[in-house]
């Protein structure tokens, strides 16, 4: 009996997959426990609009991620922070701190999670971050750190 899985299982398959079960196997644990369903003409019809749909879905998050890090080309952030002794940085600067400084600079906003930063800026300067907005796209943000 040919199954459409729901959701992933370990030992069957990952969700939308098609498998081949035994009659009594799917009759009395995949279809109780709503693992799967019969795979019916009409259950293959929705199946394949279920993955167009998310297929076009993937492309429109692309597709933003590509326009956001062609908005982030060529901007750039102040984040200012203290100084110390010998005009030495007083302390560092987060991703957080990034993040804040971008929307207050610019009126957009990046998730602080998706600024990829080894660790925390402690030296005066200019740096090139990068902000990994897809999987796929990785846009790069000029931050300045400056004494404030």
């Amino acid at each position: 009996m040919k199954i459409i899985l729901l959701q992933d299982e370990k030992k069957l398959g990952k969700k939308g997959d098609i498998i081949e079960a035994s009659e009594g196997y799917a009759r009395n644990y995949i279809l109780p426990k709503k693992i799967g369903v019969e795979a019916t003409p009409k259950n293959m019809n929705d199946l394949k609009l279920q993955k167009a749909n998310e297929d076009k879905r993937a492309m429109e998050l692309l597709d933003a991620a590509k326009a956001l890090a062609a908005q982030l080309e060529g901007r750039q952030v102040v984040v200012k922070i203290k100084a110390g002794e010998g005009g030495r940085a007083f302390g560092s600067v987060s991703t957080k701190d990034i993040a804040e400084a971008f929307m207050a600079q610019h009126n957009l906003e990046i998730d602080k999670k998706k600024i990829q930063l080894q660790d925390g800026l402690k030296s005066f300067g200019t740096y090139e971050v990068p902000v990994k907005l897809h999987p796929q796209v990785t846009g790069k943000l000029n931050v300045k750190v400056t004494e404030a």
